[in-house]
């Protein structure tokens, strides 16, 4: 049986595999949109597919691995990923290429769910934080290391390189998972009814309110991935230098990380940090609508990103504080929510083509959502 060090290794890169996903595919959003002839808006729309179809796949992998194991779960939704891959790599059509996308994005939400949940299997209590914490560094690099290559593989291959690499990246975690991943299930598992704790979520207010803050800033977050290689084009920018510019938005993700862990090291509350990151996200927005004829309009993004670092780990470390006899369940309908969210505003994203205006409006809306619980 694999070590708790070889188990922490693989789950690294099972939780690195979707985020990697996501943003290697960004870089290659103006390449579709030439190779099928549709316009931004249109191609934009590959990451809002991904997102609606990650939602259901988030509660389907989390109620199916208490059934069947997280062994064969992972396994599965990883083969799943590989042959939408193959799909994608054989669509003729745009439509065709949307679907291979949905299918791929419901198979890599194996990734978090199953793989969060094996975790919490395996460690307890502040070994378990501990575990999380190497997890957000590892997160905080998976953008620049998408990015960057995506960057790479649309210049040399176009969108098919992009697509090829994660069918690689599929079939080596699958023979990775294959050789050395344990089945961490208890033997008596207790699972909540879905549809009881679905409908007392939804009656509970601190749960929207944590719902719609986890998906405005990640609407704030991903509109520069589905937006920002349009952004470089119109300014007769390469796909290579968007590609680099990871490495600022990984630096800004770092940068909140840190800040968030010291503030609350001296005493700041979570709360008063969420706001202050709903601030830094609507003064991000403004530099960006200022600037966005400029590409230091990147600059200003940083102060998203770091809103992004300092606001999430503390909105989703307390959002399921009163679920605690159904943490599985919930936490699965708590993805469902806010991925649909973040899918639907990802749609309106790509349709606008206006990311320093919707920089602004995410940060208004966090900042008053964050009034509201105070």
């Amino acid at each position: 049986m694999i070590n708790s060090r070889g188990l922490l290794v693989l789950a690294i890169a099972l939780l690195m595999f979707p985020q990697i996903a996501q943003t290697l595919y960004s870089p290659a959003l103006a390449d579709i949109g030439q190779v099928f002839a549709v316009g931004p808006e249109a191609a934009a729309q590959t990451l809002s597919v991904y997102f609606v179809a990650f939602a259901f796949g988030v509660v389907v992998w989390g109620r199916v691995c208490d059934r069947i194991g997280r062994r064969p779960s992972m396994l599965t939704g990883l083969a799943l990923y590989a042959g939408a891959s193959v799909m994608a790599l054989s669509a003729s059509t745009f439509g065709a290429l949307l679907v291979a996308q949905a299918l791929a994005a419901f198979g890599a939400a194996v990734g978090s769910v199953v793989t969060q949940t094996l975790l919490r299997d395996r460690f307890k209590g502040a070994e378990l934080a501990q575990v999380f914490s190497v997890m957000g560094i590892a997160l905080a690099a998976s953008p620049a290391i998408g990015l960057f290559s995506g960057a790479s593989l649309v210049q040399a291959f176009g969108y098919r390189g992009v697509q090829g690499c994660l069918l690689l990246l599929s079939l080596g975690l699958l023979l990775w998972c294959l050789r050395t991943l344990p089945e961490t299930r208890p033997q008596h598992p207790t699972t909540a009814k879905l549809f009881e704790t679905l409908w007392r979520m939804l009656q509970d207010r601190d749960i929207w309110r944590s719902t719609l803050l986890v998906a405005l800033f990640n609407v704030a977050l991903f509109s520069y991935y589905s937006v920002g290689p349009f952004v470089f084009e119109r300014q007769g920018l390469s796909a290579q230098l968007f590609g680099y510019s990871g490495a600022v938005l990984a630096l800004g993700s770092g940068l909140g990380a840190w800040l968030n862990k010291r503030l609350l090291h001296r005493g700041v509350s979570a709360p008063r940090l969420i706001r202050l990151a709903a601030l830094s996200a609507l003064l991000g927005g403004i530099g960006v609508w200022l600037m966005q004829d400029s590409g230091l309009f990147v600059l200003a993004m940083l102060l998203v990103v770091l809103a992004f670092g300092m606001a999430i780990p503390n909105i989703l470390g307390a959002a399921l504080a009163n679920y605690g006899d159904r943490l599985g369940t919930a936490g699965a309908l708590f993805g469902l929510l806010y991925y649909l969210l973040i899918g639907g505003g990802l749609i309106f994203v790509a349709w606008g083509q206006a990311l320093g205006e919707t920089l602004m409006l995410c940060g208004v809306l966090a900042l008053l959502l964050t009034r509201a619980k105070s």
